[in-house]
């Protein structure tokens, strides 16, 4: 069985967070939709940190469970564990963020399903491929969940794994308080506190905020409370002290909080606390499990939790706030530039880049979003064009069979059935906003003035975006297509969207070996980082090394390069697309009316069946995409 570093144990959910910053939940009017839960948001934050994790939790047969599945699947999360429950619902938690102090949440756990597990639940085997084991408290409040925490400890223990226990103490889901009270984080309980104190024996590490190691102690007092849980257990204790840092204590509780082992701050502005002790815990794990148990360096590790701390409370949600471990090297490395970390764009674009999921290193995009060429075909009708879209993506689905790497274009005027219907096909989808050969930059009116119909976008559609823009343009025009392109991109960073930029620049004015190379140049000049960058076949070796060199200097976690036809015919193609392939950060093509033209005359006229235009469109896809792919392996021979 493949090897794990850390497996938790507990609760998950689907976060459901309120769009709208300073209101009341009940003022909320759009909520941003997240993975949860403690022991998931901890196997997230240590899996984007570079540590394999899974996690033992349960989930309805529903929608929202293929949400979390599909969720952690993409972070790198093994799901094995992962129970899919025919008789519950999977469970919820609406959140906001009402001020720099309350944020109210409630929680839909009402018989959910990962407070189904049970003994039976647990694979021996399973527990036994982990390196480490993490509990939550909350999961020991319910007699069969807790059945199952303990045998999965019990089976770790055995095998000479580690354990570890955040309290994560929330009275609420104890019983102990009412469904409106779901943000309070501390009401005394004996029976609670009896409880933590029957298994405290049973962990490595321990760590709670102050008030957590009061209820796991059974008082008020910080030190009086530790004390009490060093009395059950030997574990290492980590204390976190909000605005003063946290503490680790791996012997005797000292009089001073202050004389265990410490690690720096970071003075930053805390924007949303709602997931913070599970980022502090991603990083505190990471540097616990840098080392042997008896060689940690806690106060490296505090610094690892602190600054996954100093992240997560700067940022909107749980999981998606947590830093990958290139990011947390950044942050280390170069320091606090501005409290309000959010706003620090340097950061902020090493978060998004370093935190994609789904890797493509092959792009071969049947591209069909072109309107005003079909629009120009004898016969066609709006009609008649979306049914023949849906065509092309029969044929691009009969191409692709399933596998990785294929994709299609596709806009939503004139083939939204065909959009609609690569939903889920495990097709790259990008989808255009720009008027058809508009210049200065026209967007498509569903975008709005505002650019606020991108709100209205499923997550897996990438704004693709042609500008005809060249060096040399007047300086009115260049500066009217850079501020749409700008608020453009931020309008896709806002609503967590990828982005494609397409230049054409040789039908705009005359082409060097630079050219392109300064377009690009100039776009990340004006801050704009795409995620994928659109180029036409370009006329040199030299040019090529050049555009390549210009993306890598601004932005080493580029998605890479498509290369588009210009409807060029197969033989010209495969030539251009053979100078490119020689380059690694181009991943493929985006090619259309190569494909796609001439059946799309013949069927418009009637000269052609259904079935027959899919065949010729599959026919020339399946042959570009061998092209490349033999294109690619010759490129990838020469680079040796």
């Amino acid at each position: 069985m493949q090897k794990l570093d850390i497996i938790t144990i507990g609760r998950s959910s689907v976060d459901l967070y309120g769009g709208q910053i300073g209101g009341r939940l009940e003022d909320m009017r759009s909520f941003d939709k997240y993975i949860g839960g403690s022991p998931t948001n901890i196997a997230c934050g240590v899996a984007r940190l570079g540590l394999r994790s899974a996690v033992i939790t349960g989930v309805g047969d529903e929608h929202m469970g293929r949400f979390i599945l599909e969720q952690l699947e993409r972070e790198g999360v093994d799901t094995r564990g992962v129970k899919v429950d025919k008789k519950r619902l999977t469970a919820l938690v609406i959140l906001g963020i009402r001020d720099e102090t309350q944020f109210p949440l409630i929680f839909y756990r009402e018989n959910c399903a990962d407070m189904g597990l049970g003994e039976d639940d647990i694979d021996p085997d399973f527990i036994a491929s982990a390196r480490a084991v993490v509990a939550t408290g909350t999961h020991l409040s319910f007699p069969g969940a807790e059945a199952a925490v303990l045998k999965a400890l019990r089976l770790a223990r055995e095998n000479g794994a580690r354990t570890a226990l955040d309290i994560d103490y929330r009275p609420n889901l104890w019983g102990l308080a009412g469904h409106e009270a779901g943000e309070e984080r501390f009401i005394a309980s004996d029976a609670v506190t009896a409880k933590l104190q029957s298994h405290l024996d049973k962990f490595d590490l321990i760590v709670g905020t102050e008030e957590e190691f009061h209820i796991a102690g059974g008082s008020t007092d910080t030190v009086a409370a530790l004390r009490a849980v060093r009395a059950f257990s030997k574990a290492v204790l980590v204390c976190k002290r909000g605005s003063l840092g946290a503490v680790a204590f791996t012997g005797d509780i000292p009089d001073d909080l202050d004389a265990g082992d410490t690690g720096p701050g970071f003075p930053i502005d805390v924007f949303n606390v709602l997931g913070a002790g599970d980022g502090f815990m991603s990083g505190l794990l990471k540097g616990w499990m840098e080392d042997a148990p008896e060689n940690v360096v806690w106060p490296r590790a505090l610094e690892y939790a602190n600054a996954c701390g100093a992240l997560a409370v700067s940022r909107h949600g749980c999981t998606p706030a947590y830093p990958s471990g290139e990011e947390l090297a950044f942050f280390l490395k170069r320091g606090v530039r501005t409290p309000e970390l959010r706003r620090d764009q340097a950061l902020e674009q090493i978060h998004w880049a370093t935190n994609r999921t789904v890797d493509w290193p092959d792009m071969r995009v049947f591209a069909f979003d072109h309107r005003s060429q079909f629009e120009e075909m004898d016969s066609a009708t709006p009609e008649k064009i979306n049914y023949f879209k849906e065509l092309c993506l029969e044929a691009c689905i009969d191409v692709a069979k399933g596998e990785p790497g294929y994709g299609l274009l596709c806009d939503d005027r004139l083939g939204r059935r065909a959009l609609h219907r690569a939903a889920g096909q495990g097709l790259w989808v990008g989808r255009p906003v720009e008027w058809p050969s508009s210049r200065p930059l026209t967007l498509e009116p569903e975008i709005g003035p505002d650019f606020g119909g991108l709100s209205e976008w499923p997550a897996e559609h990438v704004v693709k975006c042609l500008c005809f823009y060249h060096p040399d343009d007047a300086p009115e025009l260049r500066a009217e297509q850079e501020a749409t392109v700008a608020r453009l991109f931020a309008a896709c960073r806002r609503n967590r969207l990828e982005f494609l930029l397409e230049i054409v620049a040789s039908k705009a004015g005359p082409m060097t070996d630079q050219t392109t190379a300064d377009v690009i140049d100039r776009f990340y000049e004006i801050g704009v980082y795409p995620d994928w960058w659109k180029l036409e076949p370009l006329t040199s070796d030299a040019a090529w090394r050049a555009a390549c060199a210009a993306i890598e200097r601004h932005d080493p976690n580029v998605r890479g390069i498509v290369v588009l036809g210009l409807s060029a015919p197969l033989p010209e193609l495969a030539e251009s697309l053979s100078a490119a392939a020689r380059h690694p950060l181009v991943k493929g093509f985006a090619v259309g009316r190569t494909l796609f033209d001439a059946e799309a005359r013949a069927w418009m006229r009637g000269d052609i069946s259904d079935a027959d235009a899919v065949a010729r469109m599959a026919a020339n896809y399946r042959q570009l995409c061998h092209i490349w792919d033999s294109a690619r392996g010759a490129g990838e021979e020469q680079a040796q």
